[in-house]
């Protein structure tokens, strides 16, 4: 490599000022770029197309020379410079990609203007406040300490599968205590992967609308984004262990309001949050239904069935905590807070060993409902309707529906269930008679 001083880069310096800059005589343009401390940095000078010999030349930084030989910078100097010479100004890029908004802050965009449905038959409507919140909760915890500080346009594919990866291994599961009676419990695992890599995608969709990027890497990662398909649930056995577990606790003392929740569980085939979360003003016994105002889904109408209502009508109404001489919103309102009853995790581990239950969640008493209305041969359509399924099908069949079929249909669903809960032997179900006799 022969080298040239150039006389610009000593024309005007102090004669202290060791800076200067030393040229290529083969390759115009790239240089050795010696500072005042005495680093030598490779660099490439150029201007940018279009333009004449009046545009001001741009200077990009190729690295040091200790860490890089002269072949690969020359290399990489040419490189730029057909870029240069395709129209392209890579210091400009360079300089956009910093400004460029990071993971971490693609998270805080959406935390503010997000939570629209993207994509899908609920394209347009907006997110349930809850779920948006889970959500950004999911990727702060698993996307932002993984990717959070890489600028958007940088995530790639293989990013992705990484992170997944580690969310699978457990690399961003954690469990600390933030202060008196509160802790953060983040679970890894292949399904929270999973979650987490739709969540990702979700981010990416709300980037693209925004113009932010591009692409979606989490579209052609090799990664598994659906999760498994759950076909568990309690046979009629396994629900009067169940229920005889919820009566046993009952009698050494265990809250009642998670048990009674449990309960609910199982006779309403109702999400985790829609029966804890549960206010007086959606409990319309007249009707015998439920007017769930926000689940995942938005606003549902579930139908109650006897053994529901009966429960229901049994339960005490509480005070509010801050105006005991005022009844509390909440049909399950925690001790104290403005909030409804939290307890159901520590207690449902309680009652599944018990019933010597291993594995199973509140949300098997909701499959086993759907499972125990379509084997006792309600149509799709009902059972869709009884657990509140939400599509554009369900929802176009379910406005014809009155509460009288819904209810009865509940009721034949749930009465098994109902007796095995109460450790009863259920009734025979007997065959319907031929049209034409």
């Amino acid at each position: 490599m022969k080298l040239k001083l150039t006389k610009m880069s000593v024309d005007g310096l102090k004669v202290t000022d060791k800076r200067y800059r030393v040229f290529d005589t083969e390759l115009p343009g790239f240089a050795i770029q010696v500072s005042s401390d005495g680093t030598k940095r490779w660099q490439v000078e150029y201007r940018p197309h279009p333009g004449g010999r009046n545009t001001p030349k741009k200077r990009e930084t190729l690295g040091t020379t200790t860490a890089h030989t002269a072949t690969q910078a020359r290399e990489w100097a040419k490189e730029t410079l057909a870029d240069v010479d395709k129209g392209k100004d890579p210091v400009a890029e360079k300089k956009a990609r910093r400004a460029e908004n990071k993971i971490a802050d693609l998270v805080d965009l959406y935390e503010k203007d997000g939570g629209t449905i993207l994509r899908g038959k609920r394209l347009g409507q907006v997110r349930n406040a809850r779920s948006k919140q889970w959500m950004l909760n999911a990727v702060r915890h698993h996307v932002v300490p993984l990717i959070g500080q890489k600028r958007i346009s940088e995530v790639t594919p293989a990013d992705v599968e990484t992170m997944v990866k580690a969310i699978t291994t457990g690399k961003t599961a954690k469990d600390e205590k933030i202060g008196p009676r509160r802790r953060v419990v983040v679970r890894g695992g292949a399904g929270a992967a999973r979650k987490v890599a739709r969540d990702l995608s979700t981010l990416f969709t709300f980037a693209m609308k925004r113009g932010l990027a591009a692409s979606n890497p989490v579209a052609t990662a090799s990664i598994n984004k659906v999760d498994n398909r759950r076909d568990r649930f309690l046979s009629l056995d396994e629900i009067k262990r169940f229920g005889a577990a919820l009566d046993e606790l009952e009698k050494e003392g265990v809250n009642p309001k998670a048990l009674s929740i449990a309960r609910l569980w199982a006779l309403t085939g109702c999400r985790r949050d829609e029966v804890a979360g549960l206010k007086w003003s959606e409990v319309d016994l007249q009707r015998g239904c439920l007017i769930l105002d926000a689940t995942k889904t938005g606003k549902s109408v579930r139908p109650l069935s006897s053994a529901a209502m009966a429960l229901l009508t049994s339960l005490p109404r509480y005070a509010d905590s801050d105006q005991p001489d005022r009844l509390s919103p909440w049909v399950f309102p925690a001790t104290s807070g403005k909030s409804f009853f939290q307890g159901t995790k520590r207690i449902w581990a309680k009652i599944v060993k018990k019933a010597k239950l291993p594995g199973v969640t509140p949300h098997t008493l909701r499959h086993t409902l759907g499972s125990a209305a379509v084997s006792f041969g309600e149509t799709l359509a009902m059972t869709g309707a009884i657990l509140g399924h939400k599509d554009h099908r369900s929802t176009a069949i379910y406005a014809h529906f009155q509460h009288d079929p819904l209810r009865q249909a509940a009721d034949r669903a749930v009465t098994p269930i109902a007796a095995a809960l109460a450790g009863k032997k259920p009734g025979k179900v007997l065959p319907m008679r031929n049209r034409t006799e």
